[in-house]
C-alpha cells in the first residue's frame, strides 16, 4: 500500500513539474510574440500597401498594354521597384520567423503554435518571392520591348500574367500572431505580469 502510495506522490509531483515548464515555454512565446507583434503589424501594413500597388500597376498595364519609349522604360524602373520592396517585405518576415523559430521548445501544445506561425510567415515569404521573380522578369521584358524594333506596344512582358494572377485575388494578411497571443493567453492565462517576467 505504501509502495503503491509513493508511485502516486512521484506521479503527481512529475505532473505538476511538467505543467509548470509547459507553462514557462508557453510564457516565453507569449513574451516574443508580443515583442514582435508591432514590428509584424508595420510588416503587415507594408505588405498590404505594395501588393495593393503591384496589382493597381499590373492592372493598368493588362489593360493598356506596355506602352512605348519612354514609358517601357518606366514601366521597367517601376517593375524593379516593386521587385526590391518585395525583397524587403519578404525579409523583414524572415526576421519575425527566425526570432520565433530561435526559441527552445519541447512542449507539444508551444511547438504546434510555433510550427503554425512559421508555415503562414513561410507561404507569404513564397508569395513574396514569386511576386518577385515576375517583377523581375516583367522589367527585362519591358527592356526587350524598348530594344525591339518590332514591337507596337498594344503587347506586354509574359511575367506580368503570372503576376496578375499572383496579386489578384490578394486581401492582405491575417493577423496570425494576435490570434496565438490569444491563444496562449487563453489557455494558461497568462496576464500582463508575466510579460514583465512576474510569474
Amino acid at each position: 500500500m505504501r509502495i503503491q502510495y509513493c508511485w502516486i506522490l512521484a506521479a503527481a509531483i512529475l505532473f505538476t513539474g511538467c505543467g509548470k515548464e509547459e507553462r514557462r515555454e508557453a510564457t516565453s512565446l507569449y513574451k516574443v510574440l508580443n515583442q514582435k507583434q508591432a514590428d509584424l503589424a508595420a510588416i503587415n501594413a507594408l505588405e498590404k500597401d505594395l501588393l495593393g500597388s503591384t496589382r493597381e500597376w499590373c492592372d493598368g498595364i493588362v489593360n493598356n498594354g506596355g506602352g512605348k519609349g519612354k514609358q517601357l522604360e518606366e514601366n521597367a524602373a517601376s517593375a524593379k521597384s516593386l521587385a526590391q520592396s518585395a525583397g524587403a517585405v519578404a525579409t523583414q518576415l524572415s526576421a519575425v520567423r527566425q526570432a520565433i523559430y530561435d526559441l527552445p521548445l519541447k512542449q507539444e501544445y508551444s511547438q504546434g503554435v510555433r510550427s503554425t506561425l512559421i508555415n503562414q510567415i513561410m507561404k507569404r515569404q513564397k508569395m513574396l518571392q514569386e511576386v518577385r521573380m515576375a517583377l523581375d522578369a516583367s522589367s527585362a521584358g519591358f527592356l526587350d520591348f524598348a530594344r525591339s524594333r518590332a514591337y507596337n506596344g498594344d503587347t506586354y512582358p509574359a511575367g506580368i500574367d503570372k503576376l496578375n494572377s499572383l496579386v489578384s485575388g490578394y486581401r492582405g494578411p491575417e493577423d496570425d500572431v494576435g490570434k496565438a497571443i490569444q491563444d496562449l493567453k487563453v489557455k494558461y492565462t497568462l496576464q500582463d505580469a508575466d510579460l514583465a517576467g512576474k510569474t
